[in-house]
């Protein structure tokens, strides 16, 4: 912890700082930190029978503390907290470094598919003068009217030999193989894969499954002839040798070239890693999440209770028995209703049936609707965005749940101001600066740090926010909007234009830079209950299952909506096995197939599009496995994401794979006719999506600082700074609801009869009556701090003496 020789930082403060560049030089850095964590022998330690909770909390104390105050522990307590910070850094080190490897490699594939593309954008002038003067010499070729005696002397006389001879060395050197995917401008790559090369084989020890043993073995065998200049290149294992790789992986004399084939194991390397196919052990992020599933053992002593708890039968024969009759079923109420169904139509396209589903018309809104949003809005009393955060936190409670690092049972003074307003730089995106007041104890600027380094993480304001959900859930109005069983995901995409190593590139979201999405949940009561924060724009679907098993909120969704990214069929597979109803929105459905069970069944207008068989099968076969896999995450062993991640190898696809897809097939069929079926399904998806889209649009107008881009270097920082603007959203949203509430309450109270249909339309969503911008102060008027409601505005009967001398005046001048 002291300073280092001729350095300005500890060796503490050094090791524990990630790498944020993606770069061969980084890649080594972030390998020598690996090996220099490794070298203090914390791994070497049995941790496993201590609660895992407390040795992530010391690690990450240790993680943003200063060094001199770690110094100043006792020292019992001190080694504990070093030793956690060491152990977990080694897994960490390591996810860093191969986070950095996965980026750096796919940098190399885009940057030389960019420089190809290019070349062959400024060469197609060339390949076309060249192809033309070739298809002259074929024209004459295939004149029915000339003999071949005559073939060679009218080619000649049309074309010379030297032009011949051009044309075709012009088109050998720029025209493509249709496998081609501008490998040879990946050679120009080689000095930089050099530089990293001997490091990374010698550092990380690669797992293996079955279907990653080629690349492991590749991986071997290059780690075998490092060093040498020229090694024997007939040794090296050419499973790993694709076909888009053959042509370019062997010279004129039919020998492996040695760059070609290290750049196709890189490929293949990465491939299999994002399959896991490939995987590390002591790791977190690129463990082998097959190996956290129910083991036999433990599978056959648990498998009755899974079942009860999943509500499955142990055996297939009954579950696809069932399946069979509720499809059947589906497609005989929809060919019943198709007459009368001016929805949907099947058109001819090309030489295939093809479904039409016209889209919704807009929901119009009645006069008397737009009177009581006109209304209540004017009835909202005004309130800064701090005092609508003090007000919520006085009435639920929620900045008790924010305690210090180390757990301690101490509390400062006036902690809850000190915690709003660290929530609010955050959530506005605006820093600590604009909050700072040195005449508050609890807004000082070393009060304020203190406490966003010691009490702001995803865990606390995690917990917070189930306060939040469940008090909404107490209000009568949102019981209005749904009963909380239905939920929707979407994401929200954020530039980030630090240098990091967790965000990925999207021209579509985030032009020429980088960012990441934040692939949120939010309830039929407009509450959000989880997030997830994603380099880049990885497929949704991935993650729509983590929403619902990870959430810790009171809320227990049975439905969850999604835009059409989110769906494949493995996950409509997982929900239905895990007692979910997964309901996308399906903006392609006229591509989408449908499945049936029975050969011989006749579903009319539907037979054309049905034609597709499931392998029900192969089903049966797995079955048990399937079911080990949904007790697996139903208990939370191995994520959803990670697991549905191991279901997509490059390679070739597993009998489980299949059969989740086969299982899938059925379940997106019985859904999907149920969505042509009935609009007013199709309806509720659509209104969930825009509900959502509104959250969206209310944080968008909260965290309005630095442009709305995402300035944090680190994954925790980003999750920690986006969770607290999903928890100031909830807070808005539920400060909305409340005083909504209340003023419906009013309007009865005084006679006025409203229409359920009209409440059930309103949105806590608005925020004109929320100040974002300007003030930060946190002193709430005497009355709200005793649990009163602020006054409504507009109301005949208003106790005047109850408003705070500010308020009224800001009310006056609106």
């Amino acid at each position: 912890m002291l300073i280092e020789p001729g350095g300005r930082q500890s060796r503490l403060d050094r090791l524990r700082r990630s790498p944020v560049t993606v770069s061969a030089p980084s890649l080594v850095s972030a390998l020598d930190r690996l090996e220099e964590v490794r070298k203090l022998g914390a791994g070497k330690y049995d941790l496993s029978n201590l609660p895992a909770g407390r040795i992530k909390l010391l690690a990450r104390f240790a993680g943003n503390s200063k060094a001199s105050i770690i110094e100043r522990m006792p020292n019992e307590r001190r080694l504990a907290t070093l030793l956690a910070f060491a152990h977990s850094l080694e897994e960490t080190a390591q996810d860093d470094a191969v986070d950095v490897l996965e980026i750096l490699i796919a940098n190399l594939l885009r940057k030389s598919a960019q420089v190809g593309t290019k070349d062959r954008i400024k060469s197609l002038k060339k390949l076309d003068a060249a192809a033309l003067r070739l298809c002259s010499v074929c024209e004459i070729i295939l004149d029915p009217e000339l003999g071949d005696t005559d073939l060679r002397g009218e080619i000649y006389s049309v074309l010379p030999v030297e032009e011949i001879e051009a044309a075709l060395k012009t088109v050998w050197s720029i025209a493509r193989r249709p496998d081609d995917n501008f490998h040879q401008e990946l050679m120009e790559r080689w000095r930089t894969v050099r530089r990293f090369l001997p490091t990374l084989l010698d550092s990380l020890e690669f797992q293996a499954t079955d279907t990653g043993m080629p690349v492991q073995e590749s991986l071997n065998f290059l780690k075998s002839i490092e060093g040498l200049k020229k090694p024997d290149m007939s040794l090296a294992p050419t499973s790993v040798i694709t076909k888009g790789w053959r042509f370019i992986s062997y010279d004129e004399e039919g020998q492996i070239e040695r760059r070609a084939y290290t750049f196709c194991v890189l490929e293949k390397l990465r491939d299999a890693l994002r399959s896991r196919d490939i995987f590390l052990d002591h790791s977190v992020r690129w463990a082998d999440p097959r190996a956290k599933l129910l083991q036999p053992e433990q599978w056959d002593s648990s498998k009755k209770q899974v079942c009860r708890s999943l509500n499955k039968k142990p055996s297939p024969i009954g579950e696809l028995s069932r399946l069979s009759k509720d499809l059947h079923k589906s497609y005989l109420r929809v060919c019943k209703n198709l007459p009368r169904n001016n929805a949907i139509r099947i058109e001819k396209q090309g030489d295939k049936d093809a479904l039409v589903v016209t889209p919704l018309e807009s929901l119009g809104e009645s006069e008397s609707l737009i009177q009581l949003r006109d209304k209540t809005s004017s009835m909202m009393p005004l309130v800064d965005l701090t005092d609508m955060l003090m007000e919520i936190s006085s009435k639920t409670g929620f900045a008790q749940e924010f305690c210090h690092l180390s757990e301690t049972d101490s509390r400062v003074d006036d902690l809850e101001i000190s915690i709003c307003a660290v929530l609010i730089s955050e959530a506005c995106n605006i820093g600590l600066e604009p909050l700072i007041n040195p005449r508050i104890p609890a807004l000082s600027r070393d009060r304020l740090s203190y406490i966003k380094q010691n009490y702001l993480r995803i865990d606390t304001i995690t917990r917070a926010n189930a306060r939040l959900v469940e008090a909404q859930t107490k209000i009568p109005l949102a019981h209005e909007w749904g009963g909380g069983d239905v939920a929707s995901a979407d994401g929200m995409r954020f530039v980030v234009p630090v240098k990091t190593i967790n965000a990925g590139p999207n021209p579509k979201y985030f032009g020429i830079g980088r960012g990441v999405t934040y692939y949120n949940f939010s309830s039929d009561q407009f509450t959000g209950f989880h997030g997830i924060v994603i380099p880049g724009t990885i497929r949704d679907s991935l993650y729509v299952l983590d929403g619902l098993l990870e959430q810790q909120t009171t809320l227990r969704p049975t439905e969850i909506m999604t835009d059409t990214a989110g769906y494949t069929d493995t996950v409509f597979a997982l929900f239905w096995l895990l007692g979910y109803q997964f309901s996308p929105r399906l903006a392609d459905i006229g591509e989408t197939r449908f499945w049936r069970i029975d050969p011989d069944a006749d579903y009319g207008a539907f037979n054309s599009l049905s034609r597709h068989q499931v392998n029900t099968e192969l089903i049966a076969q797995n079955w048990d496995d399937l079911l080990r896999v949904a007790g697996s995450l139903q208990s939370g062993m191995v994520s959803a994401s990670e697991f549905i991640r191991t279901l997509r190898s490059s390679q070739r696809q597993s009998t489980l794979s299949r059969a989740f897809t086969e299982l899938g097939k059925i379940i997106k069929t019985i859904y999907l006719l149920s969505y042509i079926d009935d609009d007013s399904y199709r309806r509720r998806i659509l209104t969930q999506l825009n509900r959502q889209e509104g959250r969206h649009a209310l944080a968008r107008t909260i965290f309005y600082g630095q442009r709305g881009e995402l300035r944090q270097r680190y994954r925790e920082g980003q999750e920690d700074q986006l969770g607290a603007l999903g928890l100031v959203v909830n807070a808005t949203i539920l400060w909305n609801t409340m005083y909504l509430d209340r003023t419906l309450s009013h309007l009865r109270a005084t006679g006025r009869t409203l229409n359920p249909e009209d409440t059930a339309r309103l949105s806590p969503l608005q925020h004109g009556n929320l100040n974002v911008l300007g003030r930060y102060h946190f002193n709430l008027p005497e009355p709200v701090k005793q649990g009163h409601f602020r006054p409504l505005r507009n109301v005949a009967d208003i106790n005047i003496s109850l408003i705070p001398e500010a308020l009224t005046q800001s009310e006056s001048r609106a």
